[in-house]
């Protein structure tokens, strides 16, 4: 039996996930952190936060576990404790990741839809509160991950590798954890973010027509609003962000749901459907990590303009330097 095509196609997107995943991320948390890109302080915490989240979910993922597993397998890298650590990690790094998405989309929500909470919530000091506790309770929540975890063989007495421990198939305790993390990340981020944004979208499209209604009695002309101008940015923003989530985790909720309910614990071979499925939404979910920047890029006029000036800065050095 030849190499099977699932592990080709895994062997050449992880490390062009990482190539691209790891300069896009550190690209948006300098370009975030100035602080120019006409978004409000609290929105920019988010942000950052977020794409620093990704950074770590791409170098423990895709560079730590894929990439070193396919091509360095008897590494340091690859020892049971320093594998356990690393499969701690990239949980950690993913459920603060999603959180502080679902932060961002509530904090959008109190902003357009919470007149009176949006005072005291929509604030620099808020953000800083939420991103830390969504952050320390993350790494909480996924230590557990690191006693499912057992060698998968030994060399010269050193245990290598990391694979589940059968009794984690089997202890009606670590069943429940797994069904809870499972819940929490990403099942009710998923079902929260499609929520909000069916209550923001209504509620934008109530003050859109009353705010037109009123303008246009006002002064009886189509005169550009600012305020609906700067809330038409909000939201795509919010949106794109909110829409790249669920449509890149989309396949991993169902089929976690589906397994459970189907009670799958083990896979026949690399061409079983069900590990085909698994293999292809972890790779989607991955992928999430990458596309935010992507997003400010397409939606954000300030971002597009410091990011050419992050482009132009070292041609210009050189330029100089050429020239002297």
């Amino acid at each position: 039996m030849g190499y099977p095509v699932l592990y080709q196609i895994q062997d050449i997107y992880f490390p062009i996930l990482s190539a691209i995943g790891v300069p896009v991320n550190l690209v948006a948390i300098m370009i975030l952190s100035r602080g120019k890109c006409g978004l409000s302080k609290c929105i920019t915490l988010y942000l950052v936060g977020m794409a620093v989240a990704d950074l770590l979910v791409v170098i423990c993922d895709p560079i730590l576990i894929w990439i070193v597993l396919i091509y360095f397998p008897d590494s340091f890298l690859r020892i049971t404790p320093v594998c356990r650590l690393i499969v701690v990690l990239r949980y950690a790094a993913t459920v603060v990741s999603v959180w502080l998405t679902v932060s961002f989309t509530i904090d959008r929500f109190v902003a357009i839809c919470c007149e009176k909470l949006q005072t005291y919530y929509c604030t620099e000091k808020t953000a800083v509160v939420v991103a830390g506790t969504v952050s320390v309770l993350g790494c909480l929540e996924s230590a557990p991950w690191y006693f499912t975890q057992q060698h998968d063989y030994i060399i010269d007495n050193i245990p290598m590798g990391c694979v589940n421990k059968p009794s984690f198939f089997i202890l009606p305790a670590w069943a429940a954890f797994e069904l809870f993390h499972y819940i929490l990340t990403p099942c009710v981020p998923f079902f929260l973010i499609l929520l909000l944004n069916v209550l923001t979208v209504r509620r934008i499209l109530v003050s859109n027509k009353v705010r037109r209604g009123f303008r246009g009695h006002s002064n009886g002309e189509n005169h550009k609003d600012p305020e609906m101008e700067n809330r038409r940015k909000s939201i795509i923003l919010l949106f794109s962000i909110s829409g790249s989530f669920i449509l890149l985790w989309v396949t991993l909720v169902v089929y976690n749901i589906y397994r459970r309910v189907a009670d799958i614990r083990y896979f026949y071979s690399v061409t079983d459907p069900h590990y085909i499925t698994e293999q292809t939404s972890a790779m989607l979910q991955v992928l999430s990590t990458c596309t935010n920047t992507c997003i400010y890029a397409v939606t954000q006029t300030k971002f597009r303009e410091e990011l050419r000036n992050a482009v132009k800065y070292p041609l210009n050095l050189i330029a100089k330097l050429m020239k002297s």
